[in-house]
């Protein structure tokens, strides 16, 4: 099974209830890109138009891998666009508010799953088959974990911990399978010299690292000042990330607690295997869908009975507490309250098998369905590709 073999292979457009008009202080835009983060789509629109990133709004990140369609606002922007070789902004018209998480209602997507044989075909479509019955579970997926590295901690965590200079050195000189050569190297060198600030100094590049390596050497022990001088942005998925992960964690309990001898079926994500549901008694799978699980923070009242044990018991291997979900010491970045929904139900979900272009003699599956906001879509292909690989 193969995904995401060339960038129109995985498209995405955001669904938005936004209404530009002629006035108000917020140029919207329809950033159009492809084999492209949105991070360094927004770098590179800053860095064009001399912008301070504060003044750029959007909705959520998009995967690089991908050809994707977003809208962001900027504060006072241009009414011109902007065309480069992997991606296009385009001016809409201007809102009252910055565009973000609010106005976004979901998402669409056009699918290809390629290399497929037969068998696999058959099986994957059965499992398309079950989802409308029992749904997905609305985990986070591998996007959300990119920070975290080969040791498999997290930065959060320390930092929850108090161990402020494990997290910093997570965040700057951990291995991470993402890293580019030039990342590679200059993790390297911080490993190597950790500590001797002015060595490490004088071996960097000129970076983000670097400049937060020369406060080290006027303030050697001030890790938490370091961290803080990292970008907001950095800082913020960090703690999502863990956050996240505590949140499907929270849900794969629930799940487990929930289930019906054979109800489950195992599937691996970037952290593990999680339970999916397979099938379900349907009085079951109403309970699960009305059901949302608080984000994990001491911003929200402890969950209570036996959602409170499986809390409770989840946290244990991180020397945390629910009390303890609290970022202190940054007044930038904090964990989210609020609760997200147990399962998803894709919507239009469509499906049809045909010859493989690319890989001559195999199949490739070709899917089209919306989301609502916050949900994976790649949670859905793991769902019927584990089907697929079943033996």
């Amino acid at each position: 099974m193969k995904l995401k073999c060339q960038p129109e292979d995985f498209r995405v457009e955001e669904l938005t209830d936004a209404r530009p008009s002629g006035s108000g202080r917020y140029t919207f835009y329809r950033l159009t890109k492809r084999d492209l983060g949105t991070l360094e789509a927004v770098e590179a629109i800053c860095r064009r138009w001399n912008l301070a990133g504060r003044r750029v709004s959007y909705a959520g990140l998009k995967d690089r891998h991908a050809d994707t369609v977003q809208y962001l606002t900027i504060t006072d922007g241009p009414s011109t666009g902007m065309t480069t070789p992997r991606f296009e902004l385009a001016p809409l018209g201007r809102l009252a508010q910055p565009f973000g998480p609010r106005q976004l209602l979901g998402n669409r997507f056009e699918l290809v799953i390629r290399d497929l044989g037969p068998a696999d075909r058959d099986r994957a479509l059965g499992a398309i088959a079950e989802v409308p019955d029992v749904g997905l579970p609305n985990y986070f997926d591998d996007q959300r974990f990119g920070s975290v590295g080969h040791g498999g901690d997290f930065i959060a965590r320390a930092w929850l911990a108090g161990d402020h200079e494990r997290a910093l050195r997570l965040a700057l000189a951990e291995p991470n399978p993402f890293d580019r050569p030039a990342a590679r190297a200059e993790k390297a060198i911080l490993r190597d010299h950790w500590g001797d600030w002015a060595e490490a100094k004088r071996r960097l590049p000129r970076s983000s690292a670097r400049s937060i390596v020369t406060y080290l050497v006027d303030h050697p022990a001030d890790f938490r000042g370091a961290f803080a001088r990292m970008r907001r942005e950095l800082r913020v998925l960090y703690f999502s990330a863990f956050q996240s992960h505590l949140w499907n964690l929270l849900l794969a309990g629930r799940l487990e607690a929930d289930a019906g001898p054979g109800d489950l079926v195992p599937v691996e994500l970037k952290l593990g295997a999680f339970p999916f549901p397979r099938r379900m008694e349907p009085a079951r799978v109403e309970s699960l869908r009305k059901l949302d699980l608080p984000l994990p923070s001491a911003r929200t009242p402890a969950p209570a009975g036996q959602l409170g044990e499986i809390a409770a018991r989840i946290l244990a291997p991180f020397d945390l507490a629910w009390t303890d979900l609290r970022v202190k010491h940054l007044k930038d970045v904090f964990l989210s309250k609020g609760s997200r929904p147990a399962l998803f139900f894709p919507r239009g979900l469509k499906a049809d098998a045909e010859d493989d272009a690319l890989y001559p003699g195999r199949k490739a599956l070709r899917m089209a369905f919306e989301l609502g906001k916050g949900s994976y879509a790649t949670i859905l292909v793991k769902r019927i590709t584990t089907a697929a690989e079943a033996v």
